[in-house]
């Protein structure tokens, strides 16, 4: 049945049933109801007796625009009167057996029937009267998610800090972007509705706040289509639970330890090619801007090339032994881990070893020739050591990286 049928099938009345619209109460579906819901709206909570009601009552607004049947599923973790409030008014608690903003959704997905999920806060800060509006674009537009857009909506007076709206949401929507090609204008909006099918292929696995950012990454990586509607963002009801440089400092972790490609693949490559470019040009002292680079700039250029070629190795080991959620698309990095086996990898460094152990080898004998009075020029000598460093970091890297691939 396709998305349209879907949602068709549940307007399908007889010709008396049409004269009398369903009330909210009559499309609630409870635990025990041998009615599938086409949509189940889900509620993390944690002490939100001051909002629950108003959104539970914003819900069944929405869904009485559109007469679908739903399940609202509040995923609680209260010490207070929420989960009390919420039964009262036809919603279904469920309650996490371990703590976390993420857990709490995640739980509660295993508990939903519907062929489509809402989520968002408890807080009355997103207008659930808007799933509608949603359900529309995942119906009609061939989305896989729809995301309702504060920054491209109304944000009302209060409702952020202007911390979030003008810095952090848009620097973390900018790195989820970047890092996963999302696409969105608020990647971490909390009101979003996905169909059932791609929910399943999403491997959620975080417990805390980065929840968000996980859903769209995985999303991201898969190429799935996502879709944003403007929303207007309220005031919330009750304290806030959300720690801004904790929570967001979590968030960009969990971005970069996801994207290796990023993380040590680029500053890889940027530390070596400028560390073998200053060695280059102090080697064979070649002016830059009529300037004379020397042995100072000889011995940075070696430091910064064998740094980056550290950063890289540990590109290599997040990538193996990580199994980040976007896996690198450098091209380098592409074909070291695809095509490079230890047996490769051991002996280019053998090779590389060996190259500088034999110039070295070579500048030394020079020196014993002289009767130890001709030193050898240094530039020769970082020349020689630079080599022997990396061909020793090659061969260890290499079995170490065989040891965590098995």
């Amino acid at each position: 049945m396709s998305k349209e049928e879907t949602i068709a099938s549940s307007h399908n009345r007889t010709a008396s049933e049409e004269q009398v619209s369903q009330s909210p109460e009559e499309l609630l579906v409870g635990p025990d109801s041998a009615i599938t819901p086409v949509l189940s709206v889900i509620m993390p909570t944690l002490n939100e007796e001051d909002g629950i009601a108003e959104c539970i009552e914003m819900v069944k607004r929405g869904i009485s625009k559109i007469g679908v049947t739903t399940e609202i599923i509040i995923s609680d973790s209260s010490t207070d009167r929420t989960p009390e409030i919420a039964r009262e008014m036809g919603a279904i608690v469920v309650e996490p057996d371990k703590p976390g903003y993420g857990y709490a959704y995640r739980y509660a997905f295993d508990h939903a029937r519907g062929e489509y999920i809402v989520i968002g806060d408890a807080d009355t800060t997103y207008d659930f009267e808007d799933i509608p509006r949603l359900l529309e674009e995942v119906t009609h537009n061939d989305a896989d998610m729809v995301m309702g857009s504060r920054l491209e909506g109304e944000i009302k007076s209060g409702a952020m800090p202007p911390l979030h709206q003008y810095i952090g949401n848009p620097l973390l929507t900018k790195f989820l972007n970047t890092f996963y090609g999302a696409g969105v204008s608020d990647a971490h909006s909390g009101f979003r509705i996905i169909e059932r099918e791609a929910l399943e292929n999403l491997e959620l696995k975080t417990s805390g706040m980065e929840f968000a950012s996980e859903m769209i990454m995985e999303a991201g990586a898969r190429d799935m289509k996502i879709e944003e509607v403007p929303i207007t963002y309220h005031e919330r009801e009750g304290d806030a639970t959300l720690d801004s440089f904790e929570d967001g400092w979590r968030h960009v972790k969990f971005m970069l330890v996801n994207a290796p490609g990023y993380l040590f693949s680029i500053p890889a490559m940027i530390l070596t090619g400028i560390g073998l470019l200053v060695m280059t040009l102090a080697y064979f002292s070649i002016p830059i801007g009529g300037v004379n680079v020397g042995l100072h700039s000889m011995i940075a250029g070696s430091l910064l090339a064998i740094s980056g070629y550290q950063v890289g190795s540990l590109g290599v080991f997040a990538t193996v032994a990580g199994n980040p959620i976007k896996k690198s698309q450098q091209p380098v990095m592409g074909w070291l881990l695809k095509r490079l086996q230890l047996e490769h990898a051991a002996t280019l460094g053998l090779l590389v070893f060996i190259g500088g152990a034999a110039y070295a080898s070579f500048l030394f004998i020079q020196w014993v020739t002289s009767g130890f009075t001709q030193l050898p020029l240094l530039m020769d000598d970082i020349v020689a050591f630079t080599a022997i460093v990396l061909g020793v970091q090659t061969v260890f890297s290499s079995f170490f990286m065989s040891a965590i691939a098995e």
